[in-house]
């Protein structure tokens, strides 16, 4: 799951960033309105945003108005300081589809987030289905003809962005950039590490053989 959050408390942005990693989420952090419109727009790989109220450059309430404008439905997380009935109820009029007055609970941010990807308008299946797996953004549960597999938040993260890319070859670097971090400066080869993880716990004890390394490319999660 890759989280944008357009946040101008650089402590508070950092300790989010933290969280939500650790939490299996990768997360992008600007900090301020121009830049989080500009990454919004151009990048159609978030499943969620996190946008504060009061930005520098561009207010908040500007970018959710013109993100809904411009046709970008990726569902929008307010934050904010205030606590007026009337700043909530403009920010769902606006678009947003949830909002958290600060100072607010790190778990029902991270549960809140997760719960917007079950209720996007873009279409997407609560359930995700691939090669016989079957995962759950959401409840961050996966499974194999109905037995449970337990993941570590890594795995789970790597797992779920193959199974949305059914049959299609994703290089490392794809990978380390939507699983780790953009910035991510070690070595690419624990890509490999987590993969041969991953076939021990949803291949190995069921017979199967899901995920195909094409030499010199990278991996394939096969659908048949």
């Amino acid at each position: 799951m890759r989280v944008l959050v357009v946040e101008d408390e650089i402590p508070l942005a950092q300790l989010v960033k933290r969280g939500l990693s650790k939490a299996g989420m990768v997360v992008e952090v600007v900090h301020n309105g121009v830049d989080g419109l500009w990454l919004a727009t151009e990048d159609d790989g978030f499943d969620a945003i996190v946008l504060d109220i009061m930005l520098p450059g561009r207010h908040g309430y500007d970018v959710l108005r013109l993100l809904r404008e411009r046709g970008v439905w990726t569902p929008v997380l307010m934050l904010t300081a205030k606590d007026g009935e009337f700043d909530q109820v403009d920010a769902l009029d606006m678009g947003a589809d949830d909002y958290l007055t600060k100072p607010f609970s790190f778990p029902v941010l991270e549960a809140r987030l997760r719960a917007l990807t079950r209720r996007t308008p873009v279409q997407r299946p609560v359930t995700v289905t691939a090669g016989g797996l079957q995962l759950d953004p959401a409840a961050t549960r996966v499974f194999r003809d109905g037995v449970e597999i337990s993941l570590t938040p890594r795995e789970f993260s790597l797992l779920q962005f193959l199974m949305r890319r059914p049959g299609v070859t994703v290089s490392k670097s794809e990978i380390l950039q939507n699983v780790w971090d953009p910035a991510f400066e070690g070595d690419d080869n624990v890509v490999e590490v987590y993969v041969g993880y991953l076939r021990r716990k949803i291949d190995k004890p069921f017979g199967t053989d899901t995920i195909t390394t094409v030499r010199g490319v990278g991996y394939r999660l096969e659908t048949s």
